[in-house]
């Protein structure tokens, strides 16, 4: 928890910039995973690798600013391994709280777009040079073509 206390503790422009979301929102998050974390291991067993705020952390990383997970497990000594069940985890904790959950297809389709983008740039279409040759190549060892095949049975 040292690493969230740390990044709480930044003033709310730089955490919004450099985290991604504003401090409430964070804490909300971070009060869903430590929720699900305590029912999940309420038995006890073994301790995870990351805490339910380096996980937050982990997956905010990964979306912001889009690095491999290995080096975000390097950042948070760990296995890429882990990096990935994590980041999966805080998707699937948030999705199903409902607060954090996106639109379904069917809302998404039902209104109307506000607005249209159209890419009008101008681009060259890739397209083989002209030559006086029509046709392709023939190659000149292996597989002989069938014309020639014919060609030659004919003169036999």
């Amino acid at each position: 928890m040292e690493r969230v206390d740390k990044k709480l503790q930044w003033n709310d422009e730089k955490f919004k910039r450099r985290i991604g979301t504003t401090k409430p929102v964070f804490r909300t998050m971070l009060e869903i995973l430590q929720t699900a974390h305590e029912k999940l291991h309420k038995s006890g067993g073994k301790p995870n690798d990351l805490s339910p705020g380096d996980k937050l952390l982990v997956t905010l990383k990964y979306y912001r600013e889009y690095v491999t997970m290995e080096s975000i497990g390097d950042d948070f000594n760990c296995a890429k391994s882990s990096v990935c069940r994590s980041i999966h985890w805080v998707e699937n904790v948030l999705s199903a709280d409902g607060r954090f959950a996106l639109p379904g297809k069917e809302a998404l389709q039902t209104e109307e777009p506000k607005a249209v983008a159209i890419d009008v740039t101008e681009h060259p279409i890739e397209r083989p040079k002209k030559s006086k040759r029509i046709g392709t190549r023939e190659r000149k060892k292996g597989i002989r073509s069938n014309r020639k095949s014919l060609l030659m049975l004919k003169q036999n």
